[in-house]
């Protein structure tokens, strides 16, 4: 009798590792699985260093602190984010490394997704998008047609569909109302002029768009 209770829990133990096994591995699919081709998702900001420098002068909203953005391409080959980033400048990159490069740097993603009467436009953003990998990281943050930042990766990916707008950059810290010390010391280094008014985008810029709304956090 010990000996087939024994075996039973033994079994009831196999069963209980197997089936949290097949929970974990459904909640990572369903995450998946909600995600759609051309979301947009957006990488929280960092306190300090140049992610907080970049959050100070362009936030716009309490709930939307982005210092990154991609888009996210679902095909029959998987699952990628087309993004631009200093390590690696326009890059197509799986959703599990551009994930796990945004947990080890201790940040957050939020999806965004754009309204239905936009979606139209998605296929050809991806496309331009593609066209665009290979360019250079633009470090300056100016306008440049050799290279892409972030924002600018995404503006120029959905630009022909007019889906966002470029904008008078500031760098000017609203807490003083004088350009952020930061941004003075970063142009300085470059021999460069801070591009106060010059156009230019920006993840919080995009984020607060009336043609996106938010969907969630991916966790």
């Amino acid at each position: 009798m010990r000996t087939i209770l024994k075996r039973n829990n033994f079994f009831l133990k196999i069963f209980a590792v197997f089936l949290i096994f097949n929970l974990i591995i459904n909640c990572k699919s369903s995450v998946v699985s909600n995600l759609k081709n051309g979301d947009l998702l957006f990488v929280t900001a960092k306190e300090t260093g140049l992610s907080g420098a970049i959050n100070n002068v362009t936030q716009k909203q309490k709930n939307a602190s982005f210092d990154h953005i991609g888009i996210l391409e679902k095909n029959k080959e998987g699952i990628f984010i087309l993004h631009a980033a200093p390590k690696g400048g326009s890059q197509k990159q799986t959703l599990k490394d551009f994930l796990k490069d945004q947990v080890d740097d201790g940040q957050k993603v939020v999806v965004y997704r754009l309204k239905p009467q936009y979606q139209s436009s998605i296929s050809e953003a991806i496309q331009k998008a593609e066209s665009m990998l290979g360019k250079a990281y633009n470090f300056n943050y100016i306008l440049d047609e050799n290279s892409y930042y972030c924002s600018d990766f995404i503006e120029r990916a959905f630009r022909e569909n007019n889906i966002f707008k470029l904008e008078p950059m500031t760098f000017i810290d609203p807490k003083t109302g004088k350009t952020n010390e930061f941004w003075n010391e970063f142009y300085q280094k470059k021999n460069l002029k801070v591009p106060e008014g010059e156009l230019g985008c920006n993840p919080n810029g995009l984020a607060a768009s009336e043609k996106l709304e938010r969907i969630k956090e991916l966790k």
